[in-house]
């Protein structure tokens, strides 16, 4: 329980407080020796000074050393001025990578709820290619591109507490528009970045991390023991969720196209690799025993849907959630019904939709990431002007782990 400051103590620390220059800025010590007000003071008031102890109040009486008081400042912290236009990657129509152009915008202004996040890295993602090819339906033209970034509050619009000029912070939404120095984001969908956690591996983890999770505990469900298969193993959300099902129990198969991908999945928790130009549905057959796989995660789409069909599990959970090798086409229901088959079609966003998921969630990828127990893999960093040949490579699938681009 705090003691309430009696009048000799609030006469103590008036003549304490005369003896030192207090400033905004710097803190000027002056030598305590002690002047006779304080010195009779200290004299006087043996007894109702009882929160000194002894050779504190003998220290005062006689020391010479410099005192230096604890300053309360009255400044504010200041952040470098936001400037009017910024760098950033959009497009004008849809296209190959000839549509993407870095180019000089207007910063945004900040709307009713949000912050200005000044981006510091920005995720590459299979999804910003779908909505530069037009396989995903742009909501308007130019579009800048991202869903992801880290970075740092530069500015809020006044409608927002809690949220302070300096604080790290990660992000996805919709309609951030990370390939660009600046965004404006919904103060409601920032998640502050732990100590311990470096604003480079939130970028790379944060989007695919949270799909992989989410994925695993939700859509998937798995549980101990069960079969689980992963395509595209070494793929930045491949990497996650091989290391992810290990840490739940689970049994885990990884496919890959190269040997160095199918090393690389072994190194992160798959028990098993197959590569995905051999005959798939045989292999899985034989690692299984003929089970066949409770959940499979597949991220490639058109290539692999079918075969998913023949190699899962009587009652097992199909997680087809990319279109790597393209959309998968239209199909019989009817295909489901003689294993009673599962098929989901999730979208991270759905897991994450109010503030308590989206903190509870996080909070879970970032506790396995600083612990240890999730090594973030990052193929490689790209300066904002090379997202060409970042969206190149990705398009490739010969990357391995997250790809990011350096945005300021």
């Amino acid at each position: 329980m705090t003691r309430p400051l009696l009048p000799a103590h609030r006469s103590l620390c008036r003549l304490i407080t005369t003896t030192t220059t207090t400033t905004t800025t710097t803190t000027t010590a002056s030598p305590l020796t002690p002047t006779p007000t304080l010195r009779s003071f200290l004299l006087a008031s043996p007894h109702s000074l009882s929160f000194i102890t002894p050779a504190i109040r003998t220290s005062l009486l006689t020391t010479t050393t410099p005192f230096r008081p604890r300053q309360l400042s009255t400044s504010t912290t200041t952040m470098a001025p936001v400037p009017s236009s910024m760098k950033a990657i959009q497009i004008a129509k849809n296209g190959g990578l000839e549509v993407l152009e870095y180019k000089d915008v207007p910063v945004p202004a900040l709307k009713e709820g949000q912050v200005l996040v000044r981006n510091e890295y920005a995720g590459i993602n299979f999804i910003d290619t779908y909505f530069r090819s037009g396989l995903y339906p742009a909501p308007g033209f130019p579009l800048t591109l991202g869903r992801e970034a880290a970075g740092e509050v530069v500015a809020a619009h006044p409608s927002v507490t809690g949220l302070q000029p300096g604080a790290r912070v990660v992000y996805m939404a919709n309609d951030a528009g990370a390939y660009a120095q600046y965004s404006p984001v919904s103060a409601t969908g920032v998640v502050p970045i732990p100590d311990g956690l470096s604003t480079e591996k939130a970028a790379a983890v944060y989007i695919q991390g949270l799909t992989a999770w989410t994925f695993i505990r939700e859509a998937g469900q798995v549980k101990p023991g069960q079969w689980t298969l992963v395509h595209a193993a070494a793929g930045g959300v491949g990497l996650l969720l091989v290391q992810m099902l290990r840490s739940v129990g689970a049994k885990v198969i990884g496919t890959a196209s190269t040997e160095e991908k199918l090393e690389l999945a072994r190194k992160n928790g798959a028990e098993w690799t197959i590569n995905s130009h051999d005959d798939v549905v045989a292999k899985v057959k034989e690692i299984t025993g003929g089970h066949g796989i409770d959940v499979i995660f597949d991220g490639v789409g058109k290539a692999t849907f079918d075969a998913d069909l023949e190699m899962i599990a009587l009652n097992g959970n199909l997680i087809s959630f990319g279109n790597a090798s393209g959309a998968v086409p239209p199909f019989s229901i009817l295909k489901l019904g003689p294993k009673n088959v599962r098929l989901m079609r999730p979208v991270v966003n759905g897991y994450v939709s109010t503030r308590e998921a989206l903190e509870k969630n996080s909070s879970e990828l970032f506790e396995l990431v600083i612990s240890g127990k999730l090594d973030v893999k990052i193929h490689k960093v790209y300066p904002l002007a090379d997202a060409k040949q970042a969206q190149a490579d990705i398009e490739s699938r010969k990357t391995t782990g997250k790809l990011l681009l350096k945005c300021n």
